[in-house]
């Protein structure tokens, strides 16, 4: 099952950060923080990524790929989704942890 663009709005309302933003790929969704993609929704489910910096946060959620073939991202369950504080701090440890993409870095250095 495809995900909704409402349950999409519904994620990026209870993470609740300003420069959060989603975009629609492959009949699913990416969302990004300051232009880093952070996680997924794939069947109305948040996929948030597995890194170092957020696996103690994320200890006690579930794992699994997002998409056939991906490696595991953590699953965020309704009721991680509904605690708008955990959620936010979550996504903004993980936001800190993604580098910048290797195209948004020569775009950077490009324009100088």
């Amino acid at each position: 099952m495809a995900s909704t663009q409402d349950y999409v709005e519904y994620i990026v309302d209870q993470i609740g950060i300003k420069n959060t933003s989603y975009r629609k790929m492959f009949g699913e969704y990416a969302l990004y923080v300051g232009g880093k993609v952070v996680a997924f929704v794939c069947g109305n489910t948040l996929f948030v990524k597995k890194l170092p910096e957020n696996t103690k946060m994320g200890e006690m959620l579930e794992r699994g790929p997002a998409y056939p073939g991906s490696k595991d991202y953590f699953i965020v369950s309704e009721e991680y989704l509904e605690d708008r504080t955990w959620l936010r701090r979550f996504i903004e440890v993980t936001a800190k942890a993604v580098p910048l993409s290797k195209k948004k870095v020569a775009q950077t250095h490009c324009s100088q």
